[in-house]
This record gives C-alpha cells, sequence and structure tokens, in this order.
C-alpha cells in the first residue's frame, strides 16, 4: 500500500510521513491512545477510537469471500469449537470479533499470542486450534493442520457482504475537514501507484515478509491490496455498519453512533 510513499514517488504536498512498522494488535492499542497522526486500525478496534480518528475512504483489507481461518490438528466442525482454547492475534483483531460473531460470547476459552507464532503453538499441541490472519492463511498446511472455518467466507454467507477486517484512520485533530481529505488522498495516491506498479511494489514489501517466497506474496497481497483498498465503495461502507450493529448487537463492542469516511 505504501511502497509510493515510502519510495519518495508520490507527492506529498509539503507533509512529511514517517513509517511505523509494527503488528496490528500494537497499532489498535497505540491507536487508544491517539499516539499515532494515521494508523491501521483494526475494525473491531474502531468503534473505541471513533472519538479521535475518522476512517480514509482508502487503505482497506477486506475480505471478499475469504478472510480468517480457524485451523487445527485434526478436522472437526465448526461447533466442535466450543469450550475449545484457541490461539487469538489479538482481542482487538476483526478475526476475533468475528470468531466471537460465529461461536458467541464466551463461547470458547482463547490466549493471545503474536499472530506470527499460532502455527506453529497450534502444531506444538500449546492450543487446541488458532485463530490464523496475514499469510498464515496461505501457509497452514505446511504445519500439517486443517482448516475449521473460513471467517469470511461464512461473513459472506451470512450477510452476502465482504468482510471489513482493516482500514486506516486518521486523527480528527490534525485539520478541518479539507486538511483530512488532502492527507487522505495522499494515501490513496500511494496505494494506486503501488498497485500501477505491482512488481516494484511487492519487491518493496518481501524486506518484510515472513516465510513467503515472491509468488506466495504476491497472491497475499492480491487478496488484500485490490480495488476495495482504493475505496470501500457502498458495499464497503455498508459491511463496516453492517459488521459493529452485530457485534453490538451481540454485546460484543459498545455503539458507535459516528462512523465518518474522509478522502
Amino acid at each position: 500500500m505504501f511502497y509510493g510513499l515510502a519510495a519518495g514517488l508520490v507527492d506529498t504536498k509539503g507533509w512529511t510521513f514517517e513509517h511505523v512498522l509494527q503488528d496490528i494488535q500494537t497499532l489498535n492499542e497505540r491507536a487508544l491512545r491517539g499516539e499515532l497522526h494515521i494508523t491501521a486500525v483494526s475494525i473491531h478496534a474502531y468503534p473505541y477510537v471513533a472519538q479521535r480518528y475518522a476512517l480514509t475512504h482508502c487503505g482497506s483489507s477486506m475480505g471478499d469471500g475469504y478472510g480468517p481461518l480457524v485451523v487445527a490438528r485434526d478436522p472437526m466442525d465448526p461447533a466442535d469449537l466450543a469450550g475449545r482454547l484457541i490461539a487469538v492475534p489479538g482481542e482487538m483483531t476483526t478475526a476475533f470479533l468475528t470468531l466471537n460473531l460465529l461461536l458467541g460470547k464466551g463461547r470458547f476459552r482463547h490466549k493471545v499470542m503474536m499472530f506470527d507464532r499460532i502455527l506453529q503453538a497450534v502444531e506444538r499441541g500449546e492450543a487446541d486450534a488458532g485463530l490464523i490472519i496475514h499469510e498464515g492463511q496461505l501457509t497452514y498446511r505446511n504445519h500439517r493442520l486443517h482448516k475449521i472455518v473460513d471467517l469470511g467466507a461464512w461473513w459472506k454467507q451470512e450477510t452476502g457482504l465482504p468482510l471489513p477486517l482493516g482500514g486506516n484512520a486518521i486523527r480528527r485533530d490534525l485539520g478541518g475537514e479539507s486538511t483530512l481529505n488532502e492527507i487522505a488522498a495522499i494515501l490513496k495516491s500511494s496505494i494506486q501507484y503501488s498497485l500501477a506498479h505491482r512488481d516494484e511494489a511487492v519487491r518493496h514489501a518481501m524486506k518484510y515478509a515472513r516465510d513467503m517466497g515472491r509468488d506466495l506474496a504476491d497472491r497475499f497481497v492480491g487478496m488484500y491490496v485490490n480495488d476495495w483498498t482504493i475505496d470501500y465503495g457502498d458495499a464497503g461502507r455498508h459491511a463496516v455498519r453492517e459488521l459493529l450493529r452485530r457485534a453490538h448487537e451481540a454485546g460484543l463492542i459498545p455503539h458507535t453512533a459516528q462512523i465518518d469516511f474522509v478522502g
């Protein structure tokens, strides 16, 4: 997404950007404290930071018929996950929220660990199952694990909508509407540049890849950096509101009266 910005290939309109690379759970926690001007954020976390941040129209990661997976050492039905110990990548991730929507609040046990340790932990028997985000969705078979449920596919079947996993959030106190729109437009230009120069952008991203070859990285990028990333569109914005509405009705998150998209 941010190759265009990181490589100085898009016009920043006089703004200076410092790139901070951290996992999504850490970024969610920093957003709670308002530490970053612009940040990736889980849609699950957005109700907790909505007073301080608006979502930008660009920068979303959508799972359109696919998404985070629950995997285990042995095949089982999703209903059999009730009462099991599931390793999860963070309690504020959208993956965790969606798992609670599927199974029901309090219907399973969980322990939090870094997302890139979960496959090994399940393989070693440290948890009955694991909630997998990022490239683990493509590599879990290397650990002799079985897919129990694809949460993005389940959500699509339930609602007909893509599953909005993450987005970009911008702090409201950076300025008025025109300022926020200008900054969001710079982010969008970076995403558009990266998609238009995909090979270059993937080569740049490979510096941060974990146990992925070039082909696998390109496949992963195609899943989560695409037309949805340029703009949520009406369906994407509806998906955000519907996910948060259902989560609130299930008692999983506070009500979010204000869901703003800028840019």
